[in-house]
């Protein structure tokens, strides 16, 4: 039965004066974050102190962490960053949260209490239920132990099912909102993506569960499945090419042993398209981060493929993925949760894909040099995202290696094998220096 919501309804501006010193604020992943409320916080500067406010993934950037004058009243600390988060972080109150993603929630509330969560959710059912629409990564979690939720009620926001319902009466204030769900466009695959989409397709068969993410060579991987038949999905993230895959059949997800029949994620964004292809579809299922990106979970599907990228990799198998150096440049994901995850499974399969160089400002002389992103060492500081011992699949544009059960000797061999020709003489000439081979 539907509720009368009217005396819940408050404005953002009442809402912000429910925010006190000393409170810690959450908020949605990507498009779930509460756009309106965090696009004004900033007008408590002078009124309140010492705001934490914990995000991931934010979709835009809010003046109450990127302008320095606001420094002394907020904090944010952030589970995956933007670019205007690594921007931010040289204000001083902007930090990373070190995460896997399937224990994020978990053991940030294990260190703080939430006072309020704010994020968006879709218009009231019938039956007296929201839905938080984007995602459930942490945000239900969240919701539980907050003592203040507040959602933006969005017309915009996709209806979406699995575990992220939640009923009007658990609610303590809505803002009605109207803006437009942001978007994530299409990023069309280059020559170099097209080539490393077609060695990975290699390794998906008919009937395979899938992982993907987002950017260049997962798109490219998704363009070179349209020849396989009834793949599944159980991922982290679900993307317009995943939607496109299923509306042309190809996801069918019928060899599933977990919900068998349903597109499994935690989260989903993209376009406007993918969003209208959730939108009350009961062939999506949202799930909470802690389940979905369970390795252990992830494990109970057959024939379960992981596919990731990364910025820089060692020639034994560190893999890098979310810092350049010591500075952090996005976050570790459900990365090694996926990773681990596929190759616990029955036929399982974990592959980590990259360039095999970038072009690299050198800060002497200011001209862009090519570099290799397969190196001897990580750069200094570098996180470990994903540890070598954990590292099945690695491919570039010269190829892909196997590198289960390898000794350090082999793999050296094989991962400088798919480096750019040019490099391949030095790393083995580098490797042999540093005592990681043997001469």
């Amino acid at each position: 039965m539907k509720h009368d919501l009217s005396k819940k309804i408050i404005t953002v501006e009442e809402a912000l004066k429910l925010v006190k010193s000393n409170d810690h604020i959450f908020t949605g992943l990507g498009a779930s974050e509460g756009r309106e409320f965090l696009s004004k916080l900033h007008t408590l500067h002078g009124l309140v102190k010492n705001v934490t406010v914990t995000n991931c993934l934010p979709m835009q950037d809010y003046e109450f962490y990127m302008n320095p004058a606001y420094k002394d009243t907020f904090k944010l600390a952030g589970w995956f960053y933007n670019a205007g988060m690594r921007k931010a972080h040289a204000n001083g109150n902007v930090s990373f949260i070190p995460n896997v993603l399937h224990y994020a929630g978990t053991k940030r509330l294990d260190h703080i209490k939430p006072n309020i969560y704010v994020g968006i959710a879709s218009p009231q059912d019938e039956h007296g239920y929201v839905s938080l629409s984007l995602g459930n990564t942490y945000e239900k979690q969240v919701i539980k132990e907050a003592d203040l939720v507040i959602l933006e009620i969005n017309p915009n926001a996709p209806r979406t099912f699995g575990d992220l319902e939640v009923h009007v009466s658990d609610v303590d204030y809505f803002i009605e909102v109207n803006y437009p769900i942001p978007e994530i466009p299409d990023t069309e695959p280059n020559e170099k993506d097209l080539l490393i989409g077609k060695y990975i397709s290699e390794l998906i068969n008919d009937g395979d569960c899938i992982q993907l993410g987002i950017g260049g060579i997962p798109n490219a991987v998704a363009k070179s499945l349209y020849g396989k038949k009834d793949l599944g999905v159980h991922t982290e993230m679900l993307t317009n090419e995943m939607a496109k895959l299923a509306k042309a059949g190809v996801i069918t997800g019928k060899h599933k042993q977990l919900f068998p029949g349903k597109m499994v994620a935690t989260f989903a964004m993209g376009s406007r398209d993918l969003y209208n292809f959730i939108d009350n579809n009961p062939a999506v299922m949202l799930l909470a981060g802690s389940y979905v990106n369970d390795p252990y979970v992830i494990a109970n599907n057959d024939n379960q493929v992981s596919i990731n990228t990364t910025l820089e990799v060692d020639v034994t198998g560190q893999c890098c993925s979310e810092s350049i150096g010591s500075k952090q440049f996005s976050g570790t994901g459900g990365q090694s949760d996926t990773a681990i995850g596929a190759q616990n499974s029955k036929n399982g399969r974990s592959i980590i894909a990259l360039y095999s160089t970038a072009n690299v400002r050198n800060p002497e002389t200011g001209e862009r040099e090519e570099t290799s992103k397969i190196v001897c060492q990580l750069k200094p500081g570098a996180a470990v995202s994903l540890s070598r011992n954990d590292l099945h699949y690695l491919c570039t544009e010269y190829g892909i290696v196997n590198l289960r059960g390898t000794t350090i000797e082999e793999r050296v061999e094989k991962i400088i094998s798919i480096a750019h020709p040019k490099f391949r003489d030095s790393l083995r000439q580098e490797a042999i220096a540093l005592g990681i081979i043997g001469a």
